[in-house]
C-alpha cells in the first residue's frame, strides 16, 4: 500500500506464508471436527447448535510455554464453513482464523491445519470466527491453556468457561456448580473465561482472593482482596487464586450469579459486593520493556454511532471515527513501531473491544494513569463515556481485526 511520511510502505507480503516454522513437528497435535447438530449438556437439555467432537465446549487443548501447536479442524457439516481463531495467542498471521481476512472459511468436507508456538504461559480461548455472532453463541469454542515452564505451585487448577446456552449460564457445559475437590489449605487456582457477549462480575466467598492473571498475562504484586468483584469483559480472562481454610470450611467462586466453582464444602451463594476490583491501581508497578512515550504511530479509535446503511440495509449502525464499515479507517504501521491508542467511546453502548496479534497495556483511563501492575489486556471493556490510552509494539506482522466482542456489534459494523 502507498503511504506518506513517516513510513513508506511499498510491495507486500502473502498473508499465508506468516506461519510458524513448517519444518517444526508439532509437541501437541490435536485434530477436531466441527459439527451442526443437536447435541445434549451434562444436565441432558438439549441445544440445537454446533459441536467440535461431538460437545460443546470442545475439548480443552493443553501446552507448555515453547510447545509447537497444530490443529487440523475438519469441517464435516457447518453450511456456512467455518474457522477457529485463538483468543489472546499472539499467533503469526496466517493462524489467526478471521475469515476473509487471513484465510477462507473452511467449507462442509474440508479441512485446515493451524500452527502456532504457545510462547506465553496463560489462560485463552478458541472459537469460530466465521459467523461468529451465531457460531460462538450455538457452541464453537473451546478452552486453551498454556503452562509456564516451571510447574505453577497451585494444587488445584482449574478452568472455569463461562458460557451461556440458551439464556442459562454453564461452567464448562455443566449447568449449576462445578465441584472441585480441594484439601483444607490447598492452593486453588481459577482460570475463569467469559466467553459470552457482554461483561461479567467474579466474586469470591468463603476466602480472600489474589487477581494474579488478566488476559494471559501475571499481574505484579498481587495483593489479598476482599469485599470486591472482578469485572471479566466478554472475551476476556480472570485468573484467581485462593488458598482453601483450614478449618475445612468450603469456598465458592461466583460466576455472573448465584453459581459457580465451588472447592471443597459448599458454602451458601453470597450476594455480588459492590464494590470492583480496579485493576488501574491494583499491584504494584513494573518496567514494560519499551518506552510508550517513544511511539511513532498513534491513533485514536472513537466510537459512536449513525444511520446509514451497512450490507444495503438501513439501520443505525456503529462507527469508527465517525465512519461506518467498510469504511472504517485502516491503521498501518512498521514492524517494531511503538503505537499509541486512544479509544474512546460515546455510541451508548458499551463495548468489549479485541485486539487480534498483540497484547496491549493500559496507559490511562479518562486521563488517569495507571498506578498499579502494568494492565495488559487484549479484551478491554470500554464503557460508554470512557477513554482508554493503551499502547503495544507492533512486533507481530499481518492484517489484524480490532473488533468488538460483543459479536453481534462486530456483524454491525464495529
Amino acid at each position: 500500500t502507498g503511504g506518506g511520511p513517516p513510513h513508506a510502505h511499498a510491495g507486500g507480503r502473502d498473508v499465508a506464508t506468516l506461519v510458524a516454522d513448517p519444518a517444526r513437528a508439532p509437541d501437541v497435535d490435536v485434530t477436531m471436527t466441527a459439527r451442526k447438530q443437536r447435541f445434549a449438556l451434562a444436565s441432558g437439555r438439549a441445544i440445537d447448535g454446533y459441536t467440535l467432537d461431538g460437545g460443546s465446549p470442545g475439548p480443552t487443548i493443553r501446552a507448555t510455554v515453547g510447545q509447537l501447536v497444530q490443529v487440523r479442524l475438519v469441517n464435516e457439516n457447518v453450511p456456512d464453513g467455518v474457522t477457529l481463531h485463538w483468543h489472546g495467542v499472539d499467533v503469526p498471521n496466517a493462524a489467526d482464523g478471521v475469515a476473509g481476512v487471513t484465510q477462507d472459511a473452511v467449507p462442509p468436507g474440508r479441512d485446515h491445519v493451524y500452527r502456532f508456538v504457545a510462547d506465553r504461559p496463560g489462560t485463552y480461548w478458541y472459537h469460530s470466527h466465521q459467523l461468529s455472532h451465531t457460531q460462538v453463541i450455538r457452541g464453537l469454542l473451546g478452552a486453551l491453556v498454556v503452562d509456564p515452564a516451571l510447574p505453577d505451585p497451585s494444587d488445584v487448577d482449574e478452568v472455569a468457561l463461562s458460557h451461556l446456552y440458551d439464556g442459562v449460564r454453564t461452567v464448562n457445559g455443566r449447568e449449576g456448580d462445578l465441584a472441585v475437590a480441594a484439601a483444607p489449605g490447598a492452593r486453588a487456582r481459577i482460570r475463569v473465561v467469559n466467553t459470552d457477549n457482554g461483561p461479567m462480575s467474579v466474586w469470591v466467598a468463603g476466602a480472600p482472593f489474589r487477581l494474579v492473571a488478566i488476559d494471559g498475562t501475571d499481574v505484579v504484586g498481587p495483593t489479598p482482596v476482599t469485599g470486591a468483584a472482578v469485572l471479566v469483559t466478554a472475551g476476556a480472562r480472570a485468573d484467581l487464586a485462593v488458598t482453601m481454610p483450614a478449618d475445612g470450611s468450603g469456598v465458592r467462586v461466583h460466576l455472573g450469579g448465584p453459581t459457580g466453582v465451588v472447592l471443597g464444602a459448599a458454602p451458601p451463594p453470597a450476594r455480588q459486593p459492590a464494590a470492583t476490583l480496579d485493576p488501574l491501581t491494583y499491584g504494584e508497578p513494573a518496567a514494560l520493556g519499551f518506552d510508550p512515550a517513544a511511539a511513532r504511530r498513534t491513533f485514536r479509535y472513537d466510537i459512536g454511532r449513525r444511520p446509514g446503511f451497512l450490507n444495503g440495509r438501513p439501520g443505525m449502525w456503529w462507527t469508527v471515527n465517525g465512519r461506518q464499515y467498510p469504511d472504517t479507517p485502516m491503521f498501518v504501521v512498521s514492524d517494531g513501531d511503538v503505537v499509541r491508542m486512544r479509544i474512546s467511546n460515546h455510541s451508548g453502548d458499551l463495548h468489549p473491544m479485541h485486539l487480534h496479534g498483540h497484547h496491549a497495556v493500559v496507559l490511562a483511563r479518562d486521563g488517569v494513569p495507571a498506578s498499579g501492575s502494568p494492565w495488559w489486556v487484549d479484551s478491554l471493556n470500554v464503557a460508554n463515556g470512557e477513554s482508554y490510552d493503551v499502547a503495544f509494539v507492533a512486533d507481530n506482522p499481518g492484517i489484524w481485526t480490532d473488533h468488538c466482542h460483543n459479536l453481534p456489534h462486530a456483524a454491525e459494523g464495529l
